[in-house]
């Protein structure tokens, strides 16, 4: 391999060190914790589209509200 590259040899050792280094209980563990996260914020994305679809007037409601915020602050500055 050129410079830089890492074979699977290596791969292969450093995944025994981490395994050696947590035990396959705290791996298998953790593995699962992050599936779940990654499930969770995938049904998160999708429960978030499924409201920005279903109501278009929201997002011109929030620019409005945040527009007259601004100008209020702006003006609070001016005095």
């Amino acid at each position: 391999m050129g410079i830089g590259g890492i074979s699977i040899w290596q791969l292969l050792i450093i995944a025994l060190i981490i395994v050696l280094l947590f035990g396959t209980k705290k791996l298998r563990t953790l593995g699962s914790d992050l599936g779940g996260a990654l499930k969770g914020f995938k049904q998160a994305v999708k429960d978030d589209d499924k409201d920005a679809k279903s109501d278009p007037d929201q997002l011109s409601d929030d620019s409005t509200a945040n527009a007259n915020v601004s100008a209020r602050t702006e003006k609070a500055q001016d005095k």
